[in-house]
């Protein structure tokens, strides 16, 4: 299986407090033996809760929609009670069958994908899968999409009426059929639409995932804010092409997909940063997270809470080990209230 293959480059260790990495320097050649967490005695006073408005979490690691299914699929491989929350799989109105194989291919310090959306339908969901993660008390956020403004809306109005979700996230990186296929996320006047829809329809918080293909990310942020959103997701992955030379073909169905892992990291963290001061609502960190430095370079530069995408496909487990490596680190650190690392950037001005 692909994600398992998966080849991360070596990550250089830095003059730092942080040691509990979830893999290994170099794990190319991997094994679970070589990627223990290692055995440190951590003080229970460290407080690894955070909030992204009204949510409480138990932690800041959350798993990314379309990396971790509908999470029951996990069940089996992690605690799911030990995560700070679940992005499920992206919902639409009705069923999808995705993009044509293959839907991933390996690239240098990451992946690219293009998967279509694949799911089951939000009446499907619904039915088969929401019934079972309401025995975790892991916050479990609905990822909503559609081609239309009216599709977002029909989406979250059947799940209004089901029990067990924290809220929803909007992926408005989706082409708008009605206006020629422009993305939402693309204009700030089709966000202002979207999202405002979606908030008139939801009475749970209202999270929304920015595309990083913008030329301004605080102006995007800014219309997602005053049309209603309570939380940022920044951000989706980035439009990118990978050839296979001998063919002279995309490695993937589509001509382009999106990129993610490691690569995209210092990108996001550069758009976290715009973002969060661009806006006063709480700003969730995704791209290229897999280590407790990693978590904690987005707080600092403003983020509340993170997503981990990729890396569930290296280990399916890398979110439950993540939360302990993070415990660990801050107890390293002295960090007795890891929320306290939340827009923290020294920033000299001289």
């Amino acid at each position: 299986m692909l994600a398992h293959r998966m080849p991360v480059p070596k990550r250089v260790m830095r003059d730092s407090c942080l040691t509990g990495q979830v893999f290994p320097q170099s794990r190319r050649r991997r094994s679970h033996a070589r990627a223990k967490i290692p055995a440190v005695t951590v003080s229970a006073a460290v407080d690894l809760s955070v909030e992204v408005g009204a949510l409480r979490l138990s932690n800041p690691v959350i798993a990314a929609s379309g990396t971790f299914g509908y999470g029951v699929e996990f069940a089996h491989l992690l605690d799911l009670n030990r995560l700070g929350g679940i992005v499920v799989k992206g919902l639409s109105l009705e069923p999808m069958a995705g993009a044509a194989a293959p839907r991933l291919c390996e690239t240098p310090s990451g992946m690219l994908n293009a998967v279509g959306l694949q799911n089951i339908g939000v009446r499907a969901f619904v039915a088969e899968k929401l019934p079972a993660l309401r025995a975790y008390r892991t916050h479990v956020i609905a990822n909503v999409f559609g081609y239309s403004v009216e599709e977002y809306v029909g989406v979250i109005r059947i799940l209004e009426e089901a029990e067990g979700l924290a809220g929803y996230e909007l992926n408005i990186s989706c082409p708008n059929t009605a206006h020629g296929g422009l993305q939402f996320g693309s204009d700030p006047q089709m966000v202002s639409e979207v999202v405002g829809a979606a908030r008139r329809a939801a009475r749970r918080p209202l999270w929304v995932k920015l595309s990083p293909n913008v030329t301004d990310i605080a102006l995007i942020a800014r219309a997602a804010e005053n049309a209603g959103a309570d939380a940022l997701t920044v951000a989706n992955t980035y439009q990118a092409m990978s050839v296979d030379i001998q063919t002279r073909k995309s490695r993937i169905g589509r001509v382009t997909g999106g990129l993610s892992g490691p690569a995209i990291k210092p990108i996001t963290i550069r758009l976290v940063y715009e973002a969060s001061r661009a806006v006063k609502i709480p700003i969730v960190g995704l791209g290229g997270v897999e280590t407790p430095e990693d978590v904690m370079e987005y707080l600092i530069v403003g983020a509340r809470a993170v997503q981990v995408g990729t890396a569930n496909f290296a280990r399916p487990d890398a979110c439950q080990r993540l939360v302990e490596a993070l415990e660990i680190a801050c107890g390293k650190c002295k960090i007795n209230d890891i929320s306290s690392l939340t827009a923290s950037l020294q920033v000299d001005c001289s």
